[in-house]
């Protein structure tokens, strides 16, 4: 019997489908036994791979750790061991830039198993309550902001990761995408400009905005009644679907005065695997089987989980099991935006982000200043790493 472990992270969508192909992986190759552990959101965006690769034989990755994992030899090359028509298939039926964000240095490194962006989500049984719609450009979202009863606010989950993730977005769709590329700074007028219009929001969002994340926000949303719209979220099609929790979200493209929803922040997961495996070939056998357009569009997405492989998000059956999640989204993805994915990276994005929050929260006086700042710790962080690898 051999036996593989893989890591991922701690929510439905993150560990019922892979147990599912690892039950589907094992009915063709009975000798086969894999089994996953997970670990928090925190810890999946902010945990190093290397110390993961000691462990585990298959991770669930974030791309922009990407650099860092290519820097440390933690990562089996993909290409070296999948067909070209596979790879080429991924390609083709990519959500976005996903497929994409898992290249470096000419080697594919995971496959996108799992796609995701920040979206909107909103609860429409409060927006119709109050006859509201759901805004399409950010002037709407400051209207229903001050239209919206005080019981029934805004939310933004702004732990540091994802007020990060808030600024770099409206920063890429303020900029039409070219705010900021590898070796490059943050671009200050675009970057301050990203700033105050969060902290127009600010006075709406409800009182724990402050302290959630995305799966908190969602699960509050669901919950209670007190949150009825959010404008960028990190998407969970888990919440749209009946039975999963007790009240149900619907979700729809980001907010933009452009007419194009452009710039959100790409997230998402990518299935990889670990250099010191012992048994590549059925770990790569697995990822291939987990990330494959059949599988995808039918026992991952029926599991819970949130497909990589576009034919999964055009297709009317898992949109009909979600209300349209999918559809209503796919637009957002297809124009979202990939991060660096420099060695340094991951510290620079947990960093930056306390400090926006800790802007958002106290009042920012001086948003161009605050970018000034940012910019100076990425050149810190970034030479640091560059150092250590000399």
């Amino acid at each position: 019997m051999i036996h593989l472990r893989g890591m991922t992270w701690n929510h439905p969508r993150g560990v019922l489908p892979l147990q599912a192909a690892s039950e589907a992986f094992k009915k063709r190759y009975p000798e086969m036994e894999i089994t996953w552990d997970a670990r928090s959101l925190h810890d999946f965006e902010a945990y190093p791979l290397e110390r993961l690769a000691e462990t585990y034989d298959l991770i669930m990755i974030d791309h922009p750790h990407i650099g860092a994992a290519v820097g440390h030899d933690v990562l089996v090359p993909l290409n070296d061991w999948i067909p070209e028509e596979y790879l080429e298939d991924q390609r083709r039926n990519s959500v976005g830039p996903s497929h994409d964000s898992y290249s470096w240095n000419g080697k594919q490194w995971a496959l996108a198993a799992d796609a995701a962006a920040q979206v909107s989500a909103y609860r429409a049984d409060l927006l119709e309550r109050h006859g509201c719609r759901v805004p399409v450009t950010w002037e709407e979202v400051r209207r229903l902001a001050k239209e919206l009863p005080k019981e029934h606010k805004l939310g933004l989950p702004l732990l540091p990761v994802h007020a990060f993730a808030s600024f770099v977005t409206l920063s890429a769709q303020l900029s039409g995408g070219g705010f900021w590329k590898e070796g490059a700074e943050l671009h200050p007028e675009t970057g301050a400009a990203a700033i105050a219009q969060l902290q127009e929001l600010v006075p709406y969002l409800h009182e724990r905005s402050f302290s959630m994340d995305p799966i908190g926000m969602s699960d509050r949303m669901a919950a209670t009644d007190e949150i009825a719209y959010v404008p960028l979220i990190y998407g969970y099609s888990n919440y749209a679907r009946h039975g999963f929790a007790s009240r149900l979200l619907r979700y729809a493209d980001i907010p933009s005065d452009s007419g194009q929803p452009g710039g959100s922040m790409i997230g998402g997961v990518g299935i990889a695997v670990s250099s010191r495996c012992k048994h590549i070939l059925p770990a790569i056998e697995y990822a291939q089987l987990a990330a494959g357009g059949e599988f995808q569009r039918t026992t991952y997405v029926n599991s819970g989980g949130q497909p990589g492989h576009r034919s999964a998000w055009t297709d009317a059956g898992a949109n009909e099991l979600t209300h349209q999640f999918f559809r209503d989204t796919l637009r957002t993805l297809d124009l979202g935006y990939v991060r660096p994915r420099f060695d340094g990276y991951i510290a620079f994005q947990e960093q930056a982000g306390m400090r926006i929050r800790e802007a958002l929260l106290n009042g920012c006086s001086d948003p161009a200043q605050l970018v000034v700042d940012l910019n100076r710790l990425l050149f810190k962080l970034s030479s640091t790493r560059s150092d250590a690898i000399k």
